[in-house]
């Protein structure tokens, strides 16, 4: 036998006697391969059918714009959920619900920084990052669209740590901040919480079409105003939900009269794209998306007069 028959021979052995490794080895891919499909349908699924619809009163928000549809990451947290814009860099829309106000509330210390969001595609990518510093020195607020005491004193201390991710933050003028938009989350927090029970908010920036961005490379754009809409169940269930909605601008000096403020919820979508309850009935949702009822809100003068606590 020739020298190069001997070591085919040889090799055609090795190749037989591996194939059954090979063979196991293939095998065990394949498994894990479909422990990974598995886990990662069975993830979905909970998240878009069961876990979201839970936290998403009526619907999730939906752009009417199919651009911006595709460009929003929708992010849960623990107690609200966010449709973050990774064009933006903002949160465009945040849904939570107010739970009554507990009988021995808990003022827990707020943290002392915001941090990024690693579930952000702009923190995948790393360098356009939102985080803490890029407000700094700019003129503008880390703006609190889920706010941090109605979380904190009703969801405890994990879920107020989550308000200060930076996917729930958003450039806001400081008199707005602090002033006109601190007083109408406190009367959400005192007034409507203690008269109303449980209750529903959708809250986000309106922007230009063609907004400016704070300093840096990072493209955070800059809020014309903002809106806050505020939903619950009827008493009667045969009557739609109570609504009541306002649109803020940023350039206030903080000690308006609320009522100023009062939309519609359809003068919102026009002005967002977002289609916000499109879960009901249309003719009810046609309804309650055209009126304007402070009453049922007990929203009178009083209330929205109220001064800012800073």
């Amino acid at each position: 036998m020739s020298l190069l028959k001997f070591w085919q021979k040889q090799a055609k052995k090795t190749a037989g006697a591996a194939s059954p490794f090979k063979k196991n080895r293939l095998k065990t891919k394949l498994q894990i391969l479909t422990i990974l499909v598995i886990f990662g349908g069975g993830w979905y699924s909970y998240e878009v059918y069961i876990a979201r619809p839970a936290m998403a009163f009526e619907g999730i928000p939906k752009h009417q714009d199919w651009k911006m549809e595709l460009t929003t990451r929708v992010i849960r947290n623990e107690a609200f959920m966010v449709g973050y814009s990774e064009i933006f860099g903002n949160p465009l829309w945040v849904k939570y619900q107010v739970l009554p106000k507990p009988d021995n509330i808990q003022r827990l210390p707020r943290p002392d920084r915001f941090v990024h969001d690693w579930r952000s595609l702009r923190c995948w990518l790393h360098f356009p990052c939102v985080n803490h510093d890029d407000y700094t020195g700019t003129g503008y607020d880390r703006g609190h669209m889920a706010p941090n005491h109605v979380i904190a004193t009703r969801y405890g201390q994990n879920a107020q740590h989550q308000t200060f991710l930076m996917t729930n933050i958003t450039p806001q003028r400081p008199n707005l901040n602090r002033r006109a938009w601190q007083r109408l989350e406190e009367i959400a927090a005192n007034h409507f919480s203690d008269n109303l029970g449980a209750f529903w908010v959708v809250t986000g920036p309106i922007f230009d079409e063609k907004p400016q961005f704070l300093p840096g490379y990072k493209m955070i754009a800059i809020p014309k105003a903002f809106y806050k809409i505020f939903i619950r169940e009827a008493e009667d269930p045969n009557e739609p939900p109570k609504v009541l909605a306002f649109i803020m601008p940023q350039n206030l000096n903080g000690n308006e009269d609320l009522s100023d403020f009062l939309v519609s919820v359809r003068d919102i979508e026009q002005q967002t794209g977002l289609d916000f309850f499109h879960k009901l009935d249309d003719a009810v949702e046609a309804y309650v998306e055209t009126l304007i009822d402070p009453q049922s809100w007990q929203f009178n003068q009083r209330i929205a007069n109220q001064r800012a606590r800073y």
